[in-house]
């Protein structure tokens, strides 16, 4: 059996009606031949879209056959007895060139009953912004169901929503059920649950390129919208230096925020878990068992459950959304 190693794996481009440049000129990832790209798929276990190692003894094994082949080694214990061959975690970048459609993702028990798939819980960390760049995260005053349609099919939806202004570094947190969108102008890297359900509720009368609307969801989301207001949105956490910040935590996912101007090191000993490095500034070598891989902005390192102790030795500094499951 082949010893593991931090994993990266070949990106998954998708074109999308919504897509843009920025995967390219920002990331330095081409898309060629697709005319333009709104989303990467960097660590996936989505049918259909499972992602293949791509560098080192592993290369081109899918990410499958390797939770198949090492089990809790890879995965963590707990994980692969819970969830077996299928990988938790989706990871994403999402170039916005323009608004996304207005929508709602189920969670975990409507999910099962109307899909056999898990619900979609995420979060969203702002990489860049263009000026003005806004974006959607639950109602601005609490409504119910009856409301809620009648905005709707009034045309006033918009008027119920809470629309933030976004800054790069800005981090949202969107429970299964929270009404949202990501607005024109922004990158994000995306971790969600490994889902690919979303109930699209308005699509701003867009049509594709052969002049057809997309498909609305709007009987579907009235059962998956969480209706509630919140006080607070965004995710507020602490921008400190040279520290492991905790950013958000939930029964899904913890991430963490890895700023640093220096060399550190990592244990992950305590952890029965894989981590995942998303790289959003700088770069660094990761270094485990006198192995060395260079990472930079726009990577994204899959770290299994095996490996205890690294080291993170950078010239230029780094910012990483350290994320495992708890």
């Amino acid at each position: 059996m082949s010893q593991l190693y931090p994993l990266k794996f070949k990106t998954i481009f998708k074109d999308k009606i919504w897509g843009g440049e920025k995967i390219k000129t920002v990331l330095g990832k081409d898309f060629s031949p697709l005319p333009n790209c709104g989303e990467t798929w960097e660590v996936s276990g989505v049918k259909g879209n499972i992602s293949v190692v791509a560098e080192g003894e592993l290369e081109g094994k899918s990410l499958t056959d390797l939770l198949d082949e090492h089990k809790g080694d890879l995965a963590g214990n707990k994980i692969y007895e819970k969830f077996g061959s299928e990988f938790p975690l989706l990871i994403k970048f999402i170039d916005a060139n323009d608004d996304l459609s207005i929508q709602v993702h189920p969670d975990d028990e409507l999910g099962k009953k109307r899909h056999n798939s898990f619900g979609k819980t995420e979060m969203w960390y702002v990489m860049q912004a263009d000026a003005g760049s806004t974006l959607i995260s639950g109602f601005n005053q609490a409504v119910d169901e009856k409301v809620y349609v009648e905005k709707l099919e009034s045309g006033q939806i918009m008027d119920i929503l809470n629309k933030e202004d976004v800054s790069q570094g800005d981090i949202f947190f969107l429970p299964a059920g929270r009404v949202h969108t990501i607005g024109k102008g922004l990158l994000i890297a995306e971790i969600q649950q490994t889902s690919d359900i979303t109930y699209r509720i308005y699509d701003f009368d867009r049509v594709d390129d052969k002049g057809n609307k997309r498909e609305l969801h709007t009987q579907e989301a009235l059962a998956a919208l969480d209706y509630k207001v919140y006080p607070e949105y965004k995710s507020l956490y602490p921008h400190t230096k040279n520290e492991a910040v905790k950013a958000v935590s939930c029964q899904y996912f913890t991430t963490n925020i890895l700023d640093f101007t220096e060399n550190t090191s990592r244990s992950y000993a305590d952890l029965d878990s894989f981590v995942i490095h998303v790289c959003v500034e700088g770069s660094y070598d990761l270094v485990s068992n006198q192995q060395k891989t260079a990472v930079k902005k726009g990577d994204c390192v899959l770290i299994p459950n095996a490996i205890n102790n690294i080291q993170l030795e950078t010239a230029t500094g780094f910012k990483i959304l350290e994320t495992f499951v708890a």
